[in-house]
């Protein structure tokens, strides 16, 4: 399944970045398709990444891809800024985790937010963010 941040045009935002250092743990890494490259947060909860696409477009699941250690705990979903579509529970592991919406929405504006991680100090490491029509 081809990812729709492949094929729209979208806008990311991220809650922060650690040591606010773009260059070595920016937002833009959660796209590039390389594995030794990530989104580090600051530390501090809770964290987020929001994405705003130019056209409607439709999803119906998500995957990610923490670094161990450093994983979301208590995590939700949000739409058009304000619309709660679910609450999530990621594994603290550093394989590809899928994600499924109860149903299938079109949206312009998703968000994800992680409530708590698995670090101490509330970071957030993502190597990989993709969604799904």
């Amino acid at each position: 399944m081809a990812s729709v941040l492949q094929e729209r045009k979208y806008t990311c935002r991220v809650s922060s970045t650690l040591n606010r250092d773009t260059k070595q743990f920016g937002k833009k890494f959660l796209f590039d398709n390389r594995e030794e490259t990530c989104w580090n947060s600051d530390q501090g909860s809770p964290q987020w990444i929001s994405l705003e696409f130019q056209d409607f477009t439709t999803v119906s699941a998500f995957s990610l891809q923490f670094q161990g250690g450093f994983a979301g705990k208590e995590c939700y979903v949000e739409t058009e800024g304000s619309l709660k579509v679910l609450d999530f529970y990621p594994e603290d592991s550093n394989k590809i985790q899928y994600f499924y919406l109860k149903e299938r929405v079109n949206i312009k504006k998703i968000r994800i937010a992680f409530n708590s991680s698995t670090d101490f100090f509330g970071r957030i490491t993502l190597y990989k963010l993709d969604l799904y029509p």
